[in-house]
């Protein structure tokens, strides 16, 4: 059958967690000398791999049936791809056993590819690929605390994915923690508590529980899921636990179950820095096939702070205006975008910078501005200069024009603090430090 020949094809082309998850799920429904009919489990996935695939599954086509035209289609509609789907949108793992343990539904591009690192989430991301590889580096034991839409999901999704991937037998349970609460009030009133009992300690390899923060005054939950933490850990077992709270402030806990959730590595996932930001929007941007020129993916960075889900709601209205129009995205389109999201943000102008300089080096706007050469007024200056050039569109002449100097001098000064940048860490420090604080007030 030529769809089987073109997966023994493409199994051997592509890395193996990337067959396994996006070619491996794929139905052949109809086939003949002119048309190649796919299914997938939804329409995201459909998506995805006509985006991504569907050129690669024409050549190989194209190499197995040389001078023929073939036209290859993808549909959702796979009425029994290993698992079902419970929510229109979303991937059903593949390559469950029918009797083997049940997951909730996973997104497709919450793998460790796709999550954008930098020092906010560093150590979070590292402790799941050592957890999802089975390496005990940080501990069996591992719990995330973060923000709405900073990424906890998406890690707790890649190590089921990753595990899927290479070891597709594991028994893992990845559920929320109020899926949890229901299916133990389920046992209870159906006095299946051993069935429970045995599927989340016997027959559990890794436990991934998301929110846990909901279980706040459920008492009986709490007491339930701290016993099977308990076993899980001293058997060497894998769990990872979410919650949008750091343990010392949630309420309505047990103590004893707040020591177990934080017998290992604890640690949080912040707000994504200026640099990761900027790295985020490209990264989706390219997806979307969305061409942004570099002012304004630094003005979005510095715009959508916090929730990654906001940045990628205005990169879809910026690609869906950009479309409506026929066009290509400019600053006023992005802007009208942000605003929108955000409200009318607060510009950092270049006489906010320059009082925010003179504060950090006790310098006022009046030596900033005369014509003192003394090297504790001119650096400041130069700093200020540097920093107007970066966060805003003022011209050479404009920013001159604040300091009383002309554009060659704000060239100049330019060139200055750059290489002191990259010759002196102190200098990049207080630079980077001042830069945090000229975003806080657009906070």
């Amino acid at each position: 059958m030529l769809w089987d020949t073109i997966k023994e094809s493409l199994q051997t082309s592509l890395p193996e967690s990337e067959f396994g998850l996006w070619i491996q799920p794929l139905v052949c429904r109809q086939q003949d000398e002119a048309v190649l009919e796919l299914a997938g489990p939804d329409r995201f996935f459909c998506a995805w791999i006509q985006e991504r695939y569907l050129d690669i599954i024409q050549q190989e086509v194209q190499a197995h049936q040389a001078g023929c035209q073939v036209r290859i289609s993808v549909a959702d509609g796979v009425a029994a791809v290993q698992a079902s789907s419970t929510r229109q949108g979303q991937l059903s793992l593949p390559g469950l056993k029918k009797q083997g343990p049940r997951f909730g539904s996973l997104h497709p591009g919450y793998t460790f590819e796709q999550f954008m690192v930098g020092e906010s989430n560093m150590l979070a991301r590292s402790a799941c690929q050592a957890l999802a590889r089975g390496d005990s580096t940080y501990g069996n034991c591992l719990y995330m605390n973060g923000g709405t839409g900073l990424g906890k999901s998406h890690l707790a999704q890649a190590v089921v994915h990753q595990i899927l991937a290479v070891a597709p037998s594991t028994n893992l349970h990845y559920l929320t923690a109020q899926q949890f609460s229901a299916e133990m009030v389920k046992g209870i009133k159906t006095n299946s508590m051993d069935h429970f009992a045995r599927k989340y300690v016997q027959e559990c390899d890794i436990l991934l529980v998301e929110d846990v923060h909901t279980l706040a005054g459920k008492t009986k939950t709490q007491e339930e899921l701290n016993i099977i933490l308990d076993y899980l850990i001293k058997s060497g077992k894998r769990v990872v636990l979410t919650s949008s709270r750091p343990p010392r402030k949630l309420t309505g806990l047990d103590e004893e179950f707040r020591s177990r959730m934080t017998s290992g590595l604890v640690t949080d996932i912040k707000a994504p820095e200026f640099p990761t930001r900027v790295n985020i929007i490209r990264h989706k941007a390219s997806l979307y096939d969305l061409l942004l020129e570099d002012d304004q993916v630094e003005y979005l960075a510095r715009h959508l702070k916090g929730d990654v889900r906001r940045t990628e709601s205005a990169l879809l209205g910026i690609k869906a205006r950009t479309c409506v129009r026929d066009t290509t995205p400019d600053m006023a389109l992005v802007k009208s975008v942000v605003q929108e999201l955000v409200g009318a943000p607060v510009e950092i102008s270049g006489t906010l910078i320059r009082d925010v300089v003179g504060c950090e080096f006790r310098v006022s706007v009046e030596e900033l501005r005369s014509k003192s050469r003394k090297r504790a007024i001119t650096f400041p200056r130069q700093v200020a200069m540097y920093l107007t050039r970066k966060y805003t569109d003022q011209s050479l002449a404009d920013i001159g024009a604040l300091y009383n100097r002309d554009h060659s001098t704000v060239l100049h000064a330019i060139k200055v603090v750059t290489t002191e940048m990259s010759r002196k860490p102190s200098v990049r420090k207080q630079l980077e430090m001042l830069c945090e604080k000229l975003n806080k007030k657009t906070d």
